[in-house]
């Protein structure tokens, strides 16, 4: 009695895991054993970037926020600093946004970040 491999099941993960590999160089795309690890080590790079990918956007946006700042006679940490103490709740997303869309907009916020240090400066030497 022939010995039962399960070959259909076995023939799909290959498949599964050589259409995954699909693009790599070389034998990486057309052997399975080698596809096979290719994959999985793409596959933790993609998990690991997902994750790496917020911290850089959130780099990006402070960049932003700080070169809009700057030309305003301020630098980032006291407007992050006015803006805490005038009680303005604007995640660093936005505040990047509005500098480059709407300047206008972050001028008046800045405004209220400079007021908002004066007033936290005034009182805190009363």
């Amino acid at each position: 009695m022939p010995r039962a491999t399960n070959s259909s099941a076995s023939r799909a993960r290959r498949k599964r895991v050589l259409l995954r590999a699909k693009g790599f160089r070389g034998f990486r795309s057309k052997l399975f054993r080698y596809a096979k690890d290719a994959v999985r080590k793409a596959q933790t790079y993609e998990y690991r970037d997902r994750k790496r990918r917020k911290g850089q956007f959130r780099r990006l946006w402070t960049q932003r926020i700080n070169a809009a700042v700057r030309a305003q006679d301020m630098t980032y940490s006291r407007f992050i600093e006015g803006l805490k103490a005038a009680g303005i709740e604007a995640d660093r997303k936005i505040l990047s946004d509005l500098a480059i869309q709407d300047a206008a907009a972050f001028s008046a916020i800045v405004a209220k970040a400079k007021q908002a240090l004066e007033a936290k400066a005034g009182a805190a030497s009363a």
